[in-house]
């Protein structure tokens, strides 16, 4: 990656099955999961949820600031040894990687959440802030640009143009870039010149 480009962090998300009779088990097995990807440089968080008491899934959350620092977790001999301690125990079922704002428009379908340590989302007022800070330039870019060009087409013609347009950036440039420079305003800590 480019040393201009901010790191995009990565999320994992994994279903994994277990008898619900070794709940107990799994929440140790989980905990120490957790305990030696803390050491891992990168390491944002882990956390897990089960749809319903009594359930055999378990979904799993773990994010790094970076598929880097991720592949250093995935490669290492202790998640190895880690994953080895639960065979007969855990069936893995599901993986899936996103990364951005990907996981943004997921329904939420779980119905109890147990994190451990990933930080609480920010408050939804400082997302909408983050969003116009991104939105308000491109948009007075794209209106000094496109506009005149489209001028003549019909209404309908000209939303879907800028649309399609300003989409992709907003999502793969600009929001990504934004997110990552106010990280530290987001999560109300001190701004890194101050620390």
């Amino acid at each position: 990656m480019p040393d201009n480009l901010p790191s995009t962090a990565v999320t994992v998300a994994i279903t994994r099955r277990a008898d619900p009779a070794r709940a107990a088990e799994m929440q140790a097995w989980v905990r120490a999961g957790a305990t030696l990807a803390e050491d891992f440089p990168g390491f944002l968080g882990v956390g897990w949820v089960r749809p319903e008491l009594g359930s055999t899934e378990w979904h799993m959350l773990y994010r790094f600031a970076d598929s880097d620092a991720l592949r250093v977790w995935e490669d290492s001999p202790q998640r190895r040894w880690w994953l080895s301690s639960a065979l007969g125990m855990v069936e893995h079922t599901r993986v899936e990687r996103r990364t951005g704002i990907e996981g943004w428009f997921d329904p939420p379908r779980e119905r109890e959440v147990e994190p451990l340590g990933v930080p609480a989302a920010p408050p939804r007022w400082k997302q909408a802030v983050i969003i116009w800070v991104g939105f308000f330039p491109i948009s007075l870019i794209s209106a000094l640009t496109l506009a005149p060009l489209l001028a003549t087409q019909h209404v309908v013609l000209r939303t879907l143009v800028t649309t399609l347009c300003l989409t992709p950036i907003m999502t793969y440039l600009v929001l990504p870039r934004i997110t990552a420079a106010l990280q530290w305003w987001l999560h109300g800590q001190p701004p890194p010149w101050r620390r």
